[in-house]
């Protein structure tokens, strides 16, 4: 189980990384950055359930503030030309993984919760 939160740690911080990228990094590296220390701390096992499902609900209300006026699709067309639709959607499926991520981490904080220090 540490392994696969490993491995979602490692997702989100490349996710961080290729936002540096986007127009609007300020936003999305610290969105995804977030994403990266949760799986940091449920590695670590120092967080208690209820902060990562808070996480997850704050995620899915971001993807349904993102999702598009006109959902286009999340690839280019054949002409290549960039949509803002397209974005929105990328954006709000890039949250909902985040989300995602959130409740299985605190699924897996809530049946081996943190240890007292």
């Amino acid at each position: 189980m540490k392994i696969i939160i490993a491995i979602l740690g490692f997702v989100f911080l490349l996710f961080s990384y290729f936002q540096f990228n986007d127009p609007d990094p300020e936003i999305w590296v610290p969105v995804y950055s977030m994403a990266a220390l949760a799986c940091y701390m449920a590695h670590r096992e120092l967080w208690p359930s209820w902060v990562f499902f808070i996480m997850a609900a704050v995620y899915v209300a971001g993807a349904i503030m993102q999702w598009p006026p006109a959902f286009e699709g999340v690839f280019f067309g054949e002409l290549e030309m960039h949509s803002l639709n397209i974005e929105l959607a990328r954006e709000s499926f890039g949250l909902g993984i985040c989300a995602l991520a959130m409740a299985f981490l605190g699924w897996r904080a809530r049946v081996n919760p943190p240890t007292a220090i």
